[in-house]
């Protein structure tokens, strides 16, 4: 069986780097994947598959005609927060799928938000079209239980990817924290320096080494430089493209303090302290799920002194997941492979 795989890959995200990793990892060994990235060398080189650019429509309608299913891998692709692209992209690439008569998947979906009546039609239309339907968030699953659709409920799948050993990470000074902030329009140019100054005054503080991790340097890299340039001697930029050793870095830190979902769900994943400073509602989903400390964005304190305190005093007596709960959330994550594999079972319809 021959399968398209569509997300967002191939942008230098780390956090859909990652999915694609687990949805590859978790693909039944009779399903030859052909993934559309933005940059296809690179995946091919990188995963050993073949890649095709994702936004070459006739080379995209060709896989598709060669193919037998669709895979819509992960993440939340049906959002308009960034605008309209993203919707009519793969809204149309579904509905396109659909129409050519291939299986289509949607698999460990995050939908949302969708605040235009236009996109939540297409939304709807798409998934109502599926084969079947994994989803990552009860956000999600709400909303499309609310449209009708059959669904398959589970943790995000990147719970269970695979980390690898990143190497010299053991040599760095120890403690370790990583940090994980991104560029977002809330994040202000006050509120960024309030979150730098805050750092400097932890980092001095606590005597730990700041590991500055840009999930996507093009969004990423200029606040991880801004924060370098003030402790220099402590602290250290880590831009990883191998989303399996970006994985195996939080096992080698005492705290992650991050906006990036991904980053979240790896460190928690690896037994690592959180804060969580969320700028969507996934960032925020997650917290509740996990009950974890965080603040909103837009809610820090005014006081740079007074986030530092709240950061250390996690640092200090903050309590990581159990092992017992990270092995059970996991566990769950794994449903999106049993999915994979009914949904793609040569018998099924």
């Amino acid at each position: 069986m021959r399968a398209v795989l569509s997300g967002y890959y191939g942008k230098g995200n780390g956090g859909d780097e990652a999915l694609l990793a687990t949805l590859l990892q978790m693909l039944p060994a009779h399903v030859t994947p052909l993934v559309l990235s933005g940059n296809p060398s690179e995946t091919a080189a990188r995963y050993g598959v073949e890649a095709c650019e994702r936004m070459a429509l006739p080379a995209v309608i060709q896989a598709l005609r060669r193919s037998d299913a669709l895979i819509w891998g992960g993440g939340s692709l049906m959002q308009d927060v960034t605008g309209a692209a993203s919707p009519l992209y793969y809204g149309g690439l579904m509905l396109a799928a659909q129409r050519l008569g291939l299986k289509t998947i949607a698999w460990a979906q995050g939908v949302g938000p969708l605040n235009h009546s236009w996109t939540r039609e297409l939304a709807r239309r798409a998934f109502t079209g599926c084969s079947a339907v994994s989803l990552r968030d009860v956000g999600s699953a709400k909303l499309l239980s609310g449209w009708g659709i059959p669904l398959t409920l589970a943790p995000d799948p990147v719970w269970a990817l695979a980390g690898q050993p990143l190497p010299g990470l053991w040599e760095l000074p120890a403690p370790r924290v990583a940090v994980a902030l991104r560029s977002h329009p809330q994040l202000t140019p006050a509120r960024l320096e309030r979150l730098i100054a805050a750092l400097v005054s932890f980092q001095k503080a606590s005597q730990a080494y700041l590991l500055l991790v840009p999930f996507q340097p093009a969004q990423d890299l200029a606040i991880a430089v801004a924060i370098q340039s003030q402790i220099p001697q402590a602290s250290q930029i880590l831009s990883l493209s191998d989303p399996q050793q970006l994985r195996g870095l939080f096992q080698g830190v005492e705290m992650t303090i991050a906006m990036r979902l991904h980053a979240l769900i790896m460190a928690a994943a690896a037994g690592c302290r959180c804060f969580a400073i969320s700028y969507d509602p996934k960032v925020s989903q997650l917290m509740q799920d996990l009950d974890l400390p965080g603040l909103e964005l837009a809610d820090l304190p005014l006081n740079s002194a007074a986030l530092c305190q709240i950061w250390l005093e996690q640092y200090a007596n903050g309590d990581p997941l159990l092992p017992a709960q990270i092995a059970a959330i996991v566990d769950r994550a794994q449903l999106h492979q049993d999915f994979l594999r009914a949904a793609l079972n040569p018998r099924s319809g």
